[in-house]
């Protein structure tokens, strides 16, 4: 039976990914030190976040809302560490093992079984990740690998615990978490230089758009999706986001790079369209 609200939220986790991929090209726009940065715009999304769900918001401090907070913030800054010691393309690629790691432990933790199909989708993806990334990718920077392994981990584990809270409300453990990541790049933040006014804007859509805007409908889109499709659809993030640096910065990808994106786009387009005509029970488990 199509479930109207399930497409809905596959259509809210794309527009998350689109919010996400902006951040590639903001970021470069605000010299700070990458912890000062994350600090910044995790201090405009909690405010954010907070003024947007003032009415709801319900902070109960259980562990798994306090679990998901902690996740959401190693995930961000792990992975702006592991992109300080390793390439870009190693952290991006490294980091989106978070689909394996949900479908491995989704079926224990929510007793929701990846099926084969979810398995294809993702060799397709991580296949056309690793063509798109190729030019970047390098075997050194172990220390910098293991920083993106681990925000990997971080994400998976969010996704699950913000699953878990399908019948909550998942948006108190994202302020949370953007609270503590603020709080960890605190120090960073409070010696980082003045902004020109330029700068203030990009920081601004960072915290408004990039984290605010795409958690807010993250968080209405996992109460109606698997775990697997919460991490798995948003997976165009990291080849919309060159593409946004190409168009405003004029980095433009090679030939070799743009196939791969196909692959992953195709892929992920593929994986929706599958959803959205037959949800595979976002509420029951598989059989």
């Amino acid at each position: 039976m199509n479930d109207p609200a399930h497409n809905r939220s596959v259509v809210l986790l794309l527009l998350a990914a689109l919010c996400w991929s902006l951040g590639g090209v903001l970021i470069k726009w605000v010299q700070w030190p990458p912890l000062a940065v994350a600090s910044g715009r995790g201090l405009i999304a909690t405010l954010f976040l907070g003024a947007a769900c003032a009415r709801t918001l319900r902070f109960t401090w259980s562990p798994v809302q306090l679990g998901a907070a902690v996740a959401y913030a190693l995930t961000t800054v792990l992975f702006v560490t592991a992109t300080k010691l390793t390439t870009a393309a190693n952290a991006i690629l490294i980091q989106y093992t978070a689909p394996v790691w949900v479908a491995l432990l989704g079926a224990g933790f929510l007793q929701e079984h990846p099926q084969r199909s979810d398995w294809f989708v993702m060799a397709l993806v991580f296949a056309g990740m690793g063509i798109f990334l190729y030019d970047g990718l390098h075997f050194s920077g172990l220390a910098g690998n293991l920083f993106a392994l681990g925000s990997g981990v971080a994400f998976a584990a969010l996704v699950l615990l913000l699953r878990k809270q399908k019948d909550g409300s998942p948006i108190e453990s994202i302020i949370l978490g953007n609270a503590l990541a603020f709080l960890i790049g605190l120090p960073w933040l409070a010696r980082a230089p003045a902004l020109p006014a330029d700068g203030w804007v990009a920081l601004g859509l960072l915290g408004l758009v990039q984290l605010g805007v795409s958690y807010l409908l993250y968080a209405r889109a996992i109460k109606h999706v698997t775990a697997l499709e919460a991490v798995l659809i948003p997976i165009i993030e990291p080849i919309l986001n060159p593409l946004w640096v190409m168009l405003v910065l004029g980095e433009k990808p090679s030939q070799l790079a743009l196939f791969g994106g196909a692959i992953v786009i195709g892929a992920v387009t593929w994986r929706a369209l599958a959803s959205i005509r037959g949800p595979r029970g976002a509420a029951a488990p598989a059989a």
